[in-house]
């Protein structure tokens, strides 16, 4: 079998907003009219994750297309409605960091249809069936339900160093169900992100009781139920499907490869390279 290298799956919209919401000052222009803080701040991040934690990985980036969240919407016009709009410029640098990434020799997609999660999702888990090790770049928990799988880690680089890395073994002592009860866990508790509300009554100790033993929705006894809580359980498995992630998202074969990333330039050079200082 030939040698394969490690994959770091980004999550490119998580990176984008850390870009743009994460410098002290912002990155202008050299006549300062033009803010550049998206673009560069997105690349320096990168390279940093690279030097720091990926030397010798597969590094690929993956967006959110910009229909990605209807299939879950027309489940539930809900989903993710409350969410702000873009500050002016945010959205904008995805174009300049796609550039970016092409002329840094960074891999990406974009997957009409599809959000980011589920492609990320989807990739690590045809990695792992060629027995690669997965690491995701990201601070959506969502990806905790991948954690059952012991060869898939997630990498949150904002955090001090020795608390970076989330694994499996983790989620039980710190949230009392197991990775694979996630999407259980969250239907029941809600999740404010995407405006999932969770059973009314419901927090993270009472959700983690009532799944206590690995059971699933399911499995819950309806005599640990309250009559509201029974009155709310077909939403709550509404809710968990909504949670899942797909792992068979439709994009195209053999968008990965097995060799490591190059090193990246730094966010400087890159700027310069595409003329945009």
């Amino acid at each position: 079998m030939t040698e394969t290298a490690p994959l770091l799956l980004v999550d490119g919209h998580y990176l984008l907003h850390r870009a743009w919401y994460g410098f002290a000052a912002r990155i202008m222009s050299r006549d300062k009219t033009i803010d550049r803080t998206g673009v560069f701040g997105f690349a320096a991040l990168l390279r940093k994750a690279q030097v720091q934690h990926a030397d010798g990985f597969d590094i690929f980036v993956v967006f959110d297309s910009e229909d990605g969240s209807q299939v879950r919407t027309d489940q539930d016009s809900d989903y993710k409605a409350h969410r702000p709009a873009p500050e002016p410029g945010l959205i904008e640098s995805l174009a300049l960091i796609k550039n970016a990434l092409d002329h840094s020799g960074v891999r990406w997609i974009e997957q009409d249809g599809c959000e980011a999660d589920d492609v990320i999702a989807t990739l690590a888990t045809a990695a792992r069936t060629e027995g690669r090790a997965v690491d995701i770049m990201t601070t959506d928990k969502d990806y905790i339900q991948l954690l059952a799988d012991g060869g898939v880690r997630l990498l949150n680089t904002g955090l001090a160093m020795e608390r970076r890395y989330t694994i499996g073994d983790h989620i039980l002592p710190r949230y009392g169900v197991l990775a694979e009860q996630w999407p259980d866990f969250r239907a029941l508790m809600g999740d404010p992100a995407d405006n999932i509300p969770g059973i009314r009554g419901i927090g993270a100790k009472t959700a983690a009781r009532l799944l206590t033993g690995a059971r699933r929705l399911e499995n819950v006894p309806a005599d640990e139920l309250r009559p509201t809580w029974t009155e709310q359980w077909p939403q709550a498995l509404r809710w968990r499907e909504m949670i899942k992630l797909d792992t068979k998202a439709d994009i195209p074969d053999d968008l990965l490869t097995a060799a490591p990333t190059a090193p990246l330039p730094k966010a400087a050079h890159v700027l310069e390279a595409l003329g945009l200082w």
